[in-house]
């Protein structure tokens, strides 16, 4: 349930003035029982787990965010919210907020502006275009996580809507006086990406360009410091939504011989069934470019990824969801679970 705090001061901006000012705490909860096949054993063979899993629809998240009334349409806004592991009751990354803390100012004219960490640019948004909304079987499932990253020292610009236009762009820095693309020991370096979208009733269109550096500010691996390149679209049609994308990576400072292209495709169909009641399918296929590889590189290849899920929503912010998937290689994995918004 959304609970709204009058007079809460939790921005340094903020003062105990009598300007319109609200506090909201908000967060997500998904927990379930997951069956995986074909685990690598170490001795040559494959074994298989039942287990309890937290996050597999949607990471289980706890925030909150607020914004105040400054006057002539624009407002100053906040937003803390870190990922949540339910089974073990972690934060993640060992981080107080670890998806989101910034602030900014937005105005109903020209956008809003704001500064901190955040989800990187393709993880805010491809989710939109994925026909499975990046769980845990997803368009991030063939990439290693690449399209769900979080970076720090974001600045960042999110436009209106101009008829039916809106464009955003972010900026990470990366704080090093060892380099300008530098990060910290463990940190991307410096990022950035732009993304433009259309949307409408019938379709939606997107466009990313995006650059993720590695601590040494180079693009040294196709699914954990590249550039890549996203258009994505979703088509409409009665109870039916159709999702299609094409995503290439490039990591040009990869070591000499290594592999440093891939290439993702997937395609996707969502029947609303009823109001409450969904059935989603889809493929995603990617090829890996030429190359060989090593224990940080993955060699020339490609895979196929089937995946079948269903939800339930039980109310507005309570859903029952399973998902279930093959791999070519034929490892499955199979998901039920339970997820709650409030």
């Amino acid at each position: 349930m959304k609970t709204t705090l009058g007079a809460v001061v939790l921005l340094a901006v903020s003062s105990a003035a009598c300007a319109q000012s609200s506090v909201t705490l908000y967060g997500r909860v998904d927990g379930g029982i997951e069956y995986l096949s074909h685990i690598a054993n170490g001795n040559g063979g494959g074994s298989s787990r039942w287990s309890a899993e937290g996050g597999d629809w949607g990471t289980s998240m706890l925030g909150f965010k607020g914004t105040e009334d400054v006057g002539g349409g624009t407002a100053a806004l906040f937003d803390l919210e870190t990922a949540l592991q339910i089974m073990n009751g972690t934060t993640g990354g060992g981080r107080l907020f670890s998806r989101r803390a910034y602030v900014g100012l937005q105005n109903e004219t020209w956008g809003q502006l704001q500064a901190g960490r955040n989800l990187f640019i393709d993880s805010d948004g491809v989710w939109e275009f994925d026909p499975f909304v990046q769980q845990a079987v997803s368009s991030a499932s063939l990439v290693r996580g690449r399209n769900w990253q979080q970076t720090n020292n974001n600045v960042e610009y999110h436009s209106p809507v101009w008829h039916g236009f809106d464009v955003q762009g972010q900026y990470a820095f990366g704080n090093q006086a060892s380099g300008f693309n530098n990060g910290a020991e463990g940190e991307f370096g410096r990022s950035d990406g732009i993304m433009l979208t259309y949307h409408s009733p019938l379709f939606d269109v997107r466009g990313i360009y995006d650059e993720l550096r590695d601590s040494n500010g180079h693009f040294s691996n196709i699914f954990t410091a590249s550039r890549e390149y996203f258009v994505g679209g979703n088509l409409r049609v009665q109870k039916f939504k159709i999702q299609v994308a094409y995503t290439h990576y490039s990591a040009p400072d990869s070591p000499p011989g290594v592999t440093n292209t891939a290439d993702h495709y997937w395609l996707g169909a969502t029947w609303q069934a009823t109001p409450k009641w969904a059935m989603t399918a889809a493929g995603f296929y990617i090829h890996v470019g030429e190359g060989a590889g090593d224990v940080l590189h993955d060699p020339a290849s490609h895979a196929i990824l089937y995946a079948l899920g269903t939800t339930h929503n039980l109310s507005a912010r309570t859903l029952l969801y399973g998902t279930g998937r093959l791999c070519e290689q034929q490892q499955e994995r199979h998901v039920l679970g339970v997820r709650h918004a409030a």
